[in-house]
C-alpha cells in the first residue's frame, strides 16, 4: 500500500509555470508506475500523464501539447508534473494515482490516489 499527497497547486495567471508534487508513503514507491490526472467542473476525470517503475518511459495526453513533464526521484519517494505556459482551461484538480502494472490512461486502472491539488489558471 501506498498514501500519496499531493502539493504545488494555486492561482495563477496564464503563461506561469507550476510544479506539482506527489509524495508517497512507505517503502515500496519505486514499485509502482505513476500517473498524474486532472478533473475540470463538470468534466471526466482527464488522465495527463504517467511514469514508469524506473522513470525510463513517460506517456502523455495530447492534449497537454507538450506543455508538462512528468518525473519522479524515488529515492525522495516523489512524483513530479511540471506544467509550463499554462492556460485557462489547465484549471481543475490534479490527482496523482499509483498501479503495480504499466502506464495506463484510465481512472479505474490504479489503485491509489491523492486528495488531489487545485490549479486555477486566470486569463
Amino acid at each position: 500500500q501506498v498514501q500519496l499527497v499531493e502539493s504545488g497547486g494555486g492561482l495563477v495567471q496564464a503563461g506561469d509555470s507550476l510544479r506539482l508534487s506527489c509524495a508517497a508513503s512507505g517503502r515500496t514507491f519505486g514499485s509502482y508506475t505513476m500517473g498524474w490526472f486532472r478533473q475540470a467542473p463538470g468534466k471526466q476525470r482527464e488522465f495527463v500523464a504517467g511514469i514508469t517503475r524506473s522513470g525510463s518511459n513517460t506517456y502523455y495526453t495530447d492534449s497537454v501539447e507538450g506543455r508538462f513533464a512528468i518525473s519522479r526521484d524515488n529515492a525522495k519517494n516523489t512524483a513530479y508534473l511540471q506544467i509550463n505556459r499554462l492556460k485557462p482551461e489547465d484549471t481543475a484538480v490534479y490527482r496523482c494515482a499509483a498501479r503495480s502494472g504499466g502506464i495506463q490512461t484510465r481512472p479505474s486502472e490504479y489503485d491509489y490516489w491523492g486528495q488531489g491539488t487545485q490549479v486555477t489558471v486566470s486569463s
